[in-house]
């Protein structure tokens, strides 16, 4: 599907490759905002621009080496991606006087700042106008987006571009938040609706579309959750994010031959070259759920391997840090066990030992990683701080206790633990229930 002519009418070409560059764009970012990153490299793609797209994010203290100088060099313009998630001074710092000397020292290089949030900007990049994403916490859109656009090839925007970008702006910012109120609302027809509306900001990229599929899938709407991507997907073909959480919801709903389906889906993207973390963590879930069928240690280990691939990649990235400390606890074996305490520390010094408020996912993960710990009573209290703050998002929810019942087992987790942990989760099913469940 062709991008709206009210967008390809505004919105700048790429500039030819030339004199040895071989990328439109370089992205630099922290593996927290990566599924930001994701719908931004999407759109980008859509728009015509060749992405660099740094898929193993570099430790603080790291310079910028090999394959990641020469593609920086080789690169058109720059966009670093920050937010006060991201904020390890060192990382920035050193992020932005790299992209400082591209800019002084190439002719031509654009330099782009992207902020993703109202946290305040370091003192030493006062000096530079960040673009402001703090509306869009889902992905780029708008006004914004198109003042990107504009940025990355160093072309002003014309009176009458600067009118449209504004007007798309009050449209995306009240799409959003329309979404949003549907998933907290739990109104599965809402998100639907407002997906068949197709205004300009759903069009023009995947990124609402795909906050939208993620509700379906929070509220366990499987069949109408693949409905909406496939569209996604015929509507931007060369997104990955729409693919990615097409394979993750035929890894929940896994009914017949979704499973395979879903690992067929990723294993493309993985053997493809597409190793992001997000990627390569939703490819181990469904080795994981193979094993839980099949019961054969081997998937298991598969599981726990590729997420350890992904966190060693994204050392920052606490999803894959979890499920590879978690698994290792599942494998059992004394090496294994000591290595699953040592994910979870590593773990616990990303997200820390108490609840985010607004943040189910990464409070779950803190009250993950206390299980393993065996820090047991601090665990129950985070699995009920993060039911509190998603009460309708059950199927979050199942697949958090279904893990959490299959840790305390393999933990030998003192019946005191169990009952309570069993609190936060007293409205699903009992362990012996959940762990047979797709």
């Amino acid at each position: 599907m062709p991008l709206p002519p009210e967008w390809i009418r505004f919105a700048p070409k790429p500039r030819p490759l030339a004199g040895g560059d071989a990328w439109n764009v370089f992205l630099s970012y922290r593996s927290v905002n990566r599924p930001w990153v994701l719908n931004l490299y999407d759109v980008l793609r859509e728009q015509g621009h060749v992405v660099f797209l740094d898929q193993c994010v570099l430790k603080a203290g790291d310079r910028l080496i090999g394959n990641l100088q020469s593609a920086l060099t080789t690169s058109q313009s720059g966009v670093l991606i920050w937010s006060q998630a991201s904020s390890d001074s060192d990382w920035v710092q050193r992020e932005y006087e790299t992209m400082e000397r591209q800019a002084s020292g190439k002719r031509g290089f654009q330099f782009v700042p992207v902020r993703l949030d109202k946290s305040n900007v370091p003192d030493f990049a006062a000096n530079r106008i960040f673009l402001d994403f703090s509306a869009y916490p889902d992905g780029p859109n708008g006004g914004e987006l198109l003042r990107l656009l504009h940025a990355v090839v160093g072309v002003p925007l014309s009176p009458e571009a600067a009118h449209f970008a504004n007007e798309q702006d009050e449209a995306a910012q009240r799409d959003h938040a329309r979404i949003r109120a549907a998933i907290a609302n739990g109104d599965h027809e809402r998100l639907k609706a407002l997906f068949a509306e197709e205004t300009l900001p759903w069009r023009t990229s995947a990124a609402l579309g795909c906050l939208a599929a993620e509700g379906l899938t929070k509220l366990k709407k499987y069949d109408e959750t693949m409905q909406m991507l496939e569209t996604l997907e015929r509507r931007f073909p060369k997104a990955v994010r729409p693919r990615q959480l097409r394979a993750l919801a035929l890894a929940r709903r896994a009914s017949g031959d979704d499973l395979p389906r879903a690992q067929e889906l990723l294993g493309e993207l993985y053997e493809s070259g597409e190793r992001d973390p997000e990627t390569v963590g939703i490819y181990a879930r469904t080795w994981m759920d193979r094993y839980a069928a099949s019961g054969d240690p081997g998937l298991l280990k598969r599981s726990r391997d590729l997420y350890a691939e992904a966190f060693e990649c994204a050392q920052d990235d606490y999803y894959t840090g979890i499920n590879a400390a978690a698994k290792s606890v599942l494998l059992g074996d004394p090496e294994d066990l000591e290595k699953a305490a040592a994910y979870a520390q590593r773990v616990e010094g990303i997200v820390g030992a108490q609840p985010h408020p607004r943040d189910y996912w990464k409070t779950a993960t803190v009250a993950e990683h206390l299980l393993i710990q065996r820090r047991f009573d601090d665990a129950a209290h985070t699995y009920r701080a993060a039911v509190d703050m998603a009460v309708m998002e059950i199927a979050s929810q199942e697949t958090t206790w279904r893990q959490a019942c299959r840790l305390q087992r393999k933990l030998q987790a003192p019946s005191e633990a169990w009952d309570g942990i069993r609190k936060a989760f007293v409205h699903l099913a009992e362990c012996s229930t959940i762990e047979n469940a797709a």
